[in-house]
């Protein structure tokens, strides 16, 4: 049943929303040249890789050594802009036609974290990942990853036809309102550096 909504509901998006798809991928050509797509390896349903897909928001920037200059230093007005709308996850629609992903789930992390998750965390890899999900409508990317985490295996051991419906509700309002876009300090989400960084600073806290 879910399978068969995410296909009804990505392709009707794609239908309705094509027009707008047509003229971003228009903008962010102008603005940031090819390619107009981002592609990148994520984690899907039971850790299995997909190439996920996004509209470029970042220009292609290096430094003397030839690697990626950081994120702020990448991201153009235009992108901030993109980002903010959440219009660059609009490809994301074809990756939930493909299989890849659910139009709700756990939002897909990047490969590296895997091997940081504890088991309890690793069960978000249960289900497909999704376009949005319980954490995005609860505070984004301004959640730490503790809780995006519980939000995640929350939302595995009771996600029905219901809960999706009220996630996409309540999606549509935090777009609106364009709410936690960016962790504090980062542009986007912050890195996660695996439970036992956490284990260290609890401890100096305590100390």
């Amino acid at each position: 049943m879910k399978r068969f909504f995410d296909i009804v509901i990505a392709l009707c998006a794609l239908i309705i929303l094509s027009p707008i798809f047509l003229i971003v991928a228009y903008k962010v050509r102008q603005n940031l040249g090819s390619p107009i797509f981002f592609l990148q390896e994520r984690p899907g349903k039971n850790g299995k890789l997909f190439k996920m897909i996004k509209f470029r928001s970042m220009k292609d920037a290096f430094d003397k050594n030839g690697n990626p200059l950081p994120d702020e230093d990448r991201i153009t007005p235009f992108g901030q802009k993109l980002r903010s709308t959440s219009l660059d996850e609009m490809p994301q629609l074809i990756n939930v036609l493909k299989g890849d992903m659910s139009v709700v789930g756990p939002r897909p992390m990047l490969k590296e974290f895997v091997e940081l998750y504890s088991p309890e965390q690793a069960r978000r890899l249960e289900v497909r990942p999704g376009m949005t999900g319980l954490a995005q409508v609860s505070g984004r990317n301004e959640l730490d990853y503790e809780e995006r985490f519980k939000c995640d295996v929350w939302y595995v051991d009771h996600h029905n036809v219901w809960v999706d419906f009220i996630i996409m509700l309540k999606t549509v309002k935090v777009m609106l309102k364009r709410e936690g876009i960016n962790a504090p300090g980062h542009v986007g989400p912050s890195l996660f550096e695996g439970n036992q960084s956490k284990e260290k600073h609890d401890d100096v806290q305590s100390s």
